[in-house]
């Protein structure tokens, strides 16, 4: 499938803009227009380097447990193992609904903490806090159920670019698809969803992505009806892959470098661990029955 260009589109003036907007609206809400551009920008910013600002990115990993007090053994295994970058200068915080609650607090406003409260899920509650923390001190999130493999980490630190996990889903197998795989192969069947993920998230403070994607959460939270949330939608990685393709997007109509670098080799610094008890359970929001 073709994916319209951001730029270089027929038209002068005001004409020009306006199909220029068409088309980036057109990737935005088309689903697979939107998957046919994430391919071609992983592509595109899969470790790509070049005169980057190298202002360094805040050495703090920030993990979320609903009740920290209360971390399964399982679970709590898992974030530790991150704390063998504390030799290296890093620093871990973890946060709950409490202490999380009141960061939001200090650090936006009165209608990101009804979001916040209105998020029914952990999951969603957690999707929800890491835009609001990363938006404000920037940093380096990572899901509790990611584990740390050891390896070299330098190169995700190496300069300001914000940095995300590709991921490819087959609907036809219900499968996820290697992600490497999925961007460099030129099979590209029709069942191949392209997106990324928000776990990981390496990003300076206030970087345009991450801060769009916390105000299109907040909408979306504080303006839905009594119908199924869809948490993927909403706060998770579906809303950071609208936010990163509108960004490139206009990145790329106004003949800009885009500052971001799309992972396509995550799973070589971290795995997530399976199984775990609370993915039995609804602790799991695959597994959530909503009321």
């Amino acid at each position: 499938m073709g994916v319209p260009s951001a730029h270089g589109l027929p038209g002068t003036g005001e004409q020009h803009a306006a199909v220029e907007d068409q088309s980036i609206q057109q990737i935005i809400e088309d689903h697979r227009l939107r998957s046919a551009y994430l391919r071609e920008l992983t592509r595109a910013l899969s470790g790509h380097d070049g005169a980057w600002p190298t202002a360094p990115v805040p050495r703090v990993i920030v993990q979320f447990w609903d009740d920290p007090h209360s971390i399964p053994p399982d679970v709590s295994q898992c974030m530790r193992s991150w704390s063998a970058l504390e030799s290296q200068g890093f620093r871990r915080e973890v946060y709950g609904d409490d202490s999380a609650r009141a960061f939001i607090r200090s650090a936006h406003t009165p209608a990101h903490v009804a979001a916040f409260d209105a998020c029914p899920h952990p999951a969603m509650r957690s999707d929800y806090f890491r835009l609001c923390y990363l938006a404000q001190r920037g940093g380096f999130y990572v899901d509790a159920d990611d584990v740390y493999q050891g390896t070299d980490w330098m190169h995700l630190f190496r300069d300001s670019r914000l940095r995300v996990q590709a991921l490819c889903y087959d609907t036809a197998t219900d499968t996820m698809v290697d992600a490497h795989h999925a961007a460099t192969t030129d099979e590209d069947p029709d069942t191949w969803i392209h997106y990324v993920n928000n776990n990981p998230i390496i990003t300076p403070a206030h970087h345009p992505v991450i801060e769009a994607a916390l105000e299109a959460g907040t909408r979306a939270v504080l303006s839905r009806g009594s119908g199924a949330i869809d948490i993927q939608s909403m706060t998770g990685p579906g809303n950071l892959t609208v936010a990163l393709a509108r960004y490139a997007c206009e990145k790329q109509q106004q003949e800009q470098s885009v500052d971001v670098e799309i992972l396509s080799t995550w799973d070589r610094v971290a795995v997530s661990r399976w199984p775990l008890s609370y993915r039995g359970d609804e602790r799991n929001w695959r597994l959530w029955r909503q009321s």
